[in-house]
């Protein structure tokens, strides 16, 4: 949240979305403050786009949003589970206007190393674990969400490659705020205002 209020001070006015929230903290917040704010889970057996137990079904991999109808995507420890992440990536920048942005945390454990792909899903549905799964904790299936990608700090050059936008990697470490861990890093996916200039070889 700290970075929110920082880099999106005007965040009560802005549509909000939020994928897989937690009944606390941040998500808490953004429901009760935000003018506009959508928080959405995604059901396996729930078509995408209607409402299950208080929550909008959506795949990060195929939104139903209209193109540039949000303001902010907010997604906290989403992108370390999920089979095709350049498909998201590439679907929230669809969605996002100009001038928004993708505020989100996930576990950056390969540092200075490649990001890692742990898990893939065949072209049948079958999952192919490439390491020993490993799963974390689900806010709406005691099952747990498989651990599909360990990421490193490639991942700003990995999200351009995907949706040609840039981001920021910000460190807070802070002990005022209570922020002291291994993995505090935010991330902060901006679209810009205006198109990119595509430049030629030889314009550059």
């Amino acid at each position: 949240m700290f970075c929110i209020d920082k880099f999106f001070p005007q965040w009560r006015e802005l549509t909000i979305h939020e994928s897989s929230p937690i009944r606390r903290g941040a998500s808490e917040r953004l429901r009760r403050e935000a003018r506009s704010y959508l928080a959405t889970q995604f059901f396996p057996n729930v078509s995408t786009g209607e409402f299950f137990n208080g929550y909008r079904c959506e795949d990060l991999e195929r939104l139903t949003f209209e193109n540039e109808s949000i303001d902010l995507h907010v997604t906290q420890d989403v992108f370390e589970h999920l089979f095709a992440p350049s498909a998201a990536f590439r679907e929230i920048a669809r969605t996002l206007r100009p001038g928004g942005a993708h505020v989100f945390t996930t576990p950056l454990v390969q540092k200075t190393q490649p990001s890692q792909f742990c898990a893939t899903m065949a072209p049948d549905g079958a999952i192919i674990n490439h390491t020993p799964p490993e799963y974390h904790d689900n806010p709406i299936s005691g099952e747990g969400s498989l651990v599909t990608v360990k990421w490193g700090y490639d991942i700003a050059d990995y999200i351009f490659r995907a949706s040609g936008l840039f981001t920021t990697i910000v460190f807070i470490d802070n002990l005022d705020l209570g922020i002291r861990a291994e993995y505090i890093e935010v991330l902060i996916t901006y679209k810009p205002l205006l198109p990119m200039i595509q430049q030629t070889p030889a314009q550059s």
